[in-house]
């Protein structure tokens, strides 16, 4: 039979599991999926993902793809494979696409949103949808942070030790702070992003938003290049990937 190539938005809380990518004797994003569309299929899937998220990080905004010859309607994959699947985890679309479609290569930017709770205490209810800091911070001086970071930059000093990307130099097309009350919203879109870049930006503007150093300090550190000058990697349960962007040939509903 003819191979279908699907393209799928997913949607999860990364919290009850070790991350996207699939991994022997725990549960992962990834794996979880694939054992439901499996069932769906009637044969074994393998998809491919936008972004690989780490343990803890979110998804509303997740594109996939896989392989196949079992040829469902879009709504089974859909429904069907929502009834396998758990409460925390949801495919919100599926659409048939052209074999050269790819999830990762065919991505023009990912956008990526960091909840932040400024409080003397932690939060309760949005435990680990939301990130914390008992620092007090100032819009205004965020901001001004996150100027100094927009543009094609090598973000070495953002970058996990263990990341294994091919070169460190990223375009960084938005960088923007809103605030909320006591929660601040930062919006970072690329057309790639390091391993744990964002919440290491955030660990740095945390520093600047709360006066600890000025703006000035990230533009020193893209210049030196060292992770070990940098502010320490923020926590990731306020991180959600909210959007990929494709080209509109592909009709995608992202």
């Amino acid at each position: 039979m003819m191979v279908q190539r699907w393209a799928l938005g997913v949607e999860y809380r990364g919290g009850a599991v070790h991350g996207w990518q699939r991994q022997p004797h725990v549960p992962t994003v990834q794996g979880v999926l694939e054992g439901a569309l499996a069932v769906v299929a009637g044969q074994v899937i393998s998809v491919i993902a936008a972004g690989r998220t780490d343990r803890g990080v979110h998804a509303t905004g997740q594109v996939v793809h896989f392989d196949t010859t079992s040829h469902r309607p879009s709504q089974a994959w859909i429904r069907g494979t929502n009834a396998l699947l758990p409460d925390w985890l949801v495919v919100r679309w599926a659409v048939v696409v052209s074999e050269p479609f790819h999830a990762r290569f065919s991505a023009r930017s990912r956008t990526y949103r960091y909840r932040l709770v400024s409080d003397p205490v932690r939060p309760a209810l949005e435990t680990g949808l939301v990130g914390w800091t008992h620092r007090t911070l100032y819009l205004d001086f965020l901001r001004e942070g996150c100027a100094c970071l927009l543009g094609t930059h090598d973000f070495s000093a953002f970058r996990a030790a263990e990341c294994q990307a091919k070169s460190p130099v990223k375009t960084l097309k938005r960088a923007e702070v809103s605030q909320v009350g006591n929660e601040f919203h930062f919006v970072f879109q690329a057309d790639a992003f390091l391993q744990h870049m964002v919440r290491n930006l955030v660990g740095t503007l945390v520093r600047v938003g709360s006066q600890e150093e000025g703006a000035e300090w990230i533009s020193e550190l893209l210049v030196q290049r060292d992770r070990t000058r940098a502010a320490p990697t923020f926590s990731p349960c306020g991180l959600c990937l909210i959007a990929v962007e494709y080209d509109p040939c592909w009709n995608l509903p992202c």
